[in-house]
């Protein structure tokens, strides 16, 4: 299946099996989704991932995270930047997500990383999504 923007869906499908409550859920693998689950991981969204191999392609498996309720740890994703309209934000313009609570996935010249590695980094880029 031909996709036009597949971080918004890899948010669609983490968003979809965290509703429904699912243990793991798998995608396509490439490299940007690779890191923005490491920084899902590291920010403690998920309790890990692993990529793979089926046969010639690559599939990327998200391991969820819940609370002691069985409610989803991730509360709400977004895509900001989309193929029809790039959003850029310099060092000084890196939205805060949810007063902070919440985490910017930044693309910068250094890589991918979150806005307040960037803003520590004095860097800016393109905004990919808001995690919270």
């Amino acid at each position: 299946m031909n996709v036009t923007d597949p971080i918004a869906d890899m948010l669609t499908r983490v968003r979809n099996a965290s509703q429904a409550r699912h243990a793991a859920v798998e995608m396509p693998f490439s490299k940007v989704k690779l890191a923005v689950a490491k920084i899902m991981e590291q920010e403690g969204y998920i309790s890990g991932f692993e990529v793979k191999e089926e046969g010639r392609r690559k599939v990327l498996s998200l391991h969820l995270k819940y609370d002691n309720q069985r409610r989803p740890v991730v509360q709400g994703l977004r895509r900001l930047s989309r193929p029809g309209l790039r959003q850029y934000a310099g060092m000084h313009d890196l939205p805060r997500v949810r007063g902070g609570m919440g985490t910017v996935v930044v693309s910068t010249n250094r890589g991918i990383m979150t806005g307040n590695e960037a803003r520590r980094r004095h860097l800016g880029g393109e905004l990919i999504a808001e995690i919270w």
